[in-house]
């Protein structure tokens, strides 16, 4: 039985040396960011891929990708949006990412309704609960200062 008992003690020890605080923990931030015990929190990440509509109309398409891009501003003003970008050229027709600041599919697919471009189905799009740092959001801070030109 002793030699259990010192086994115990021995686990606990060790658990407890490995968690271990942080000294630069903000509760106030994280409670703002929504962030759990570890900074992280749920969001929902988009992989935008090449749609089914391969019209020719031209202005029909620029209107779609500006409303697309207009779409994305006021997501990102809404707070509801916190990444979006395009890829290369790629082998699987991928053309962009977006990370939803929400925290259900249900949600996400409320608000890719809003896109014009998808909505005409120039762009399809597939969504993925993911769980990443509360603090991602904290970019858009940065990011709106080091803008030259807006597309």
């Amino acid at each position: 039985m002793k030699p259990f008992f010192i086994l115990i003690v021995a686990l606990l020890s060790i658990t407890i040396h490995a968690q271990k605080n942080n000294p630069n923990y903000d509760a106030k931030l994280a409670k703002e960011l929504g962030a759990d015990d570890y900074g992280m929190k749920s969001y929902v990440f988009a992989v935008l891929k090449t749609g089914t509509n391969t019209s020719t109309d031209k202005e029909l398409k620029s209107k779609a990708f500006r409303g697309h891009l207009d779409n994305i501003n006021r997501l990102v003003k809404e707070n509801k949006l916190i990444v979006a970008g395009p890829f290369g050229k790629n082998e699987n027709a991928y053309r962009g990412l977006f990370i939803f600041n929400v925290k259900t599919l249900e949600e996400a697919q409320e608000l890719i309704k809003t896109d014009p471009a998808i909505a005409e189905k120039y762009l399809a799009v597939d969504l993925y609960n993911w769980y990443g740092s509360a603090a991602l959001s904290e970019y858009l801070k940065t990011a709106d200062k080091i803008w030259k030109i807006n597309p």
